[in-house]
């Protein structure tokens, strides 16, 4: 294996389309490949090292839908269950009408719909719902009182009918955390990270752990104001001239040092959270053999859950030729995605331009990062993929 044009293609996306960028790739749970190419701070020219802690956002997913399968698979819940009988708020839920008006759900929010973005939630942290939270907790926010007061928000469509992207696996980190007794950061570290041996993966940072986390940037367009919405920005965007804004070293997903956020939680390194994505492309065993979950549930994680109708939203550029599973994209036609890859690969990415993926049948495993909000995900997925793939053989 020769990965010279992966290192050709990073060098190129740091010159003008990221501050810095890294990646680790597994093959056969080794290590065969990293790299860093460009800067951990922009501004004061500091290359990266490797050593860099990011914000993930929404790669911090791939861990709570594995957290939760776990529980599956040792029976505490099926997919089918309402979601109402471990979380009783969710029992009576009102739809929004487009014309502004409220009904009552016909049918309950499942955990299947949790796993699959399809129970009607939205990704709006500025509702009445959130204040609520903020109210009963003094401000702390932690995440059971938080995701049993997102219940009180209207959905927007019928449970089940639709994919829309939102913080159903917020709720599902609150479910784990309800049935587990355990807080949801505990969780996680005593059922993957640490039997995995990740030990700089961590919901929460010390201010002393700050200095560690690479500089964080939002891209903004020629042409624009640099105010916009960072789950929006996941979805298109492939222009190439603009500036580079520092926006700081925080990350607005986490609501304050009580709220384990599911959706988008995780400050990791490279080479740590890559041994998650090796975990799960050798069927859930992981490098230093430990086995996180059993074959058939990451085979369940990548098995397409969408049906057309629901695929309405599902249609972001990055995701042609993909369907969705539980809580990942998931390839099921290469022709429409253009990939030389695997139909069966699987994975997220993040709104500051993480991207994971694994593939069980070449035992692959990719964890890439470039911290910079507004990534252009629909440019340099694909790319990376592909360039990554040829380089196999």
């Amino acid at each position: 294996m020769d990965f010279q044009n992966v290192k050709i293609f990073m060098d190129n996306m740091a010159l003008d389309r990221t501050p810095g960028n890294a990646v680790e790739i597994y093959v056969d749970n080794k290590r065969v490949f990293s790299y860093q190419s460009g800067y951990s701070d922009l501004e004061k020219r500091i290359p990266l090292d490797g050593s860099e802690s990011y914000y993930i956002y929404s790669c911090s997913k791939i861990t709570t839908v594995t957290a939760a399968l776990q529980l599956l698979e040792q029976g505490y819940f099926a997919v089918t269950d309402p979601l109402y009988e471990y979380i009783p708020e969710y029992r009576y839920m009102s739809v929004r009408e487009t014309d502004g008006s409220l009904r009552e759900a016909k049918q309950a929010i499942t955990i299947g719909d949790l796993f699959s973005m399809t129970a009607g939630l939205t990704y709006d942290m500025r509702t009445e719902a959130f204040q609520r939270a903020e109210n009963i907790t003094g401000g702390k926010m932690n995440t059971e009182t938080v995701v049993r007061c997102i219940a009180s928000d209207p959905l927007s469509f019928e449970p089940g009918l639709y994919w829309q992207y939102s913080l159903c696996h917020d709720v599902l980190a609150g479910l784990v955390e309800i049935i587990s007794g355990t807080k949801f950061r505990h969780y996680v570290r005593e059922n993957i990270f640490s039997p995995l041996s990740m030990e700089a993966s961590r919901y929460h940072v010390t201010e002393a752990e700050v200095s560690g986390i690479a500089q964080q940037y939002c891209f903004v367009p020629e042409g624009e104001n640099g105010s916009f919405d960072i789950v929006e920005a996941q979805k298109y965007g492939k222009a190439k001239n603009g500036t580079f804004v520092n926006c700081g070293k925080k990350n607005e997903h986490i609501l304050g040092e009580e709220y384990d956020s599911g959706g988008a939680g995780i400050i990791t390194t490279v080479s740590d959270y890559a041994k998650l994505m090796a975990a799960l492309a050798n069927h859930g065993t992981g490098v230093n053999g430990s086995r996180i979950l059993s074959p058939g549930a990451v085979e369940l994680m990548r098995t397409p859950r969408l049906t057309w109708k629901q695929r309405k939203n599902f249609n972001w550029m990055q995701l042609a030729g993909y369907n969705y599973g539980f809580g990942v994209r998931t390839l099921t036609d290469k022709a429409i995605s253009g990939s030389n890859g695997s139909v069966g690969e699987f994975g997220w990415g993040g709104a500051a331009g993480a991207n994971a993926f694994a593939d069980p049948s070449r035992k692959l495993a990719v964890f890439y990062v470039q911290h910079c909000l507004n990534p252009r995900e629909e440019y340099y997925q694909p790319r990376l993929r592909n360039v990554i793939y040829s380089c196999l053989d």
